[in-house]
């Protein structure tokens, strides 16, 4: 099943209520990421809502369309779909990241059911996807297996060699998707000094950088990488439109002779306005103040 006819309004509305569980989930645990889980909070929601073939009352349906989530800790987000797709009652996000919980601070596959790979360091994904896929093929099944990355994913080399052999095999029934929101937990900046030039800022004369990808580890050009490993790229320049990444989703799955790419410019923090752009929300919770203005901002 797969509800491809849900409406904008319909996945706007959801998209909202999807995010105010995001904020529920961290303040209730205290910790937790909500800046890579806002920022692909409309991606996921597109997938489950109009593009996953996928049934919350049959999470292991043999046919099902698979999701792999590279950038393991955005479970926030995930959580925050699966609820409202009907994987497990939202009463569980109270419980979020305590220990023997359900919901865990990153993906524990079949926990909950529907959760298709364990993860947490970044970078594994995509070659579990090819797993599948592969699999598939050889299974002569026609689901589609899609991958969330995040920045940090694209910055690791087994997602590389995984780029490189799903090129090599032109596994065209997997589609990766990155959620390039252009932000990052933390690193260190080219050599510098303090201003005097006299002592380096950090033991061996590194520097914390400003947490943009740009500074820490440039992926650009980022479609050109993809394409010199044999995939079709597909741009969204918004990725918080519904539409337009529905569109691309659709495209790409059609796509055959060779794997594709979805590459999403998104925010980090979308939706909440102190969060947006923030690198210091990348993982903590709001105060008490901050997540009253974040529910204000969410409001129906």
């Amino acid at each position: 099943m797969v509800a491809t006819q849900t409406s904008v309004d319909e996945l706007k509305s959801i998209a909202k209520r999807v995010r105010r569980n995001i904020i529920r989930m961290v303040v209730a645990a205290n910790s937790g990421h909500p800046g890579g889980s806002l920022s692909a909070a409309d991606i996921l929601v597109t997938l489950y809502f109009r593009v996953l073939r996928h049934d919350p009352k049959n999470p292991d349906w043999p046919d099902r369309d698979r999701l792999i989530i590279s950038k393991g800790h955005a479970t926030p987000g995930v959580y925050g779909v699966m609820g409202e797709a009907g994987y497990f009652s939202t009463e569980e996000f109270d419980n979020f990241r305590t220990p023997n919980a359900l919901l865990q601070g990153h993906v524990v596959m079949g926990k909950p059911a529907g959760v298709e790979m364990s993860g947490g360091a970044l970078g594994m994904g995509l070659s579990f996807s090819l797993g599948q896929a592969l699999a598939g093929k050889l299974d002569g099944k026609d689901y589609h297996v899609f991958c969330l990355l995040s920045d940090g994913d694209c910055q690791e080399g087994q997602t590389w060699e995984a780029a490189m052999a799903a090129g090599h095999h032109k596994a065209d029934n997997v589609t990766a998707i990155v959620d390039r929101n252009h932000i990052q937990n933390d690193g260190y900046s080219d050599y510098e000094h303090f201003p005097d030039g006299d002592q380096p800022a950090k033991p061996g004369g590194w520097v914390m950088a400003d947490n943009h990808t740009a500074n820490i580890m440039n992926l650009e050009p980022l479609s050109a990488k993809w394409e010199a490993f044999g995939w079709n790229v597909i741009h969204v320049r918004d990725g918080h439109d519904f539409e337009a990444i529905t569109a691309a989703l659709e495209e790409a799955r059609a796509h055959t002779g060779q794997p594709t790419v979805v590459i999403c410019e998104t925010t980090k923090g979308k939706g909440v306005s102190f969060m947006e752009h923030n690198p210091d929300f990348h993982g903590k919770a709001p105060d008490k103040e901050q997540t009253e203005q974040a529910y204000r901002e969410l409001a129906d």
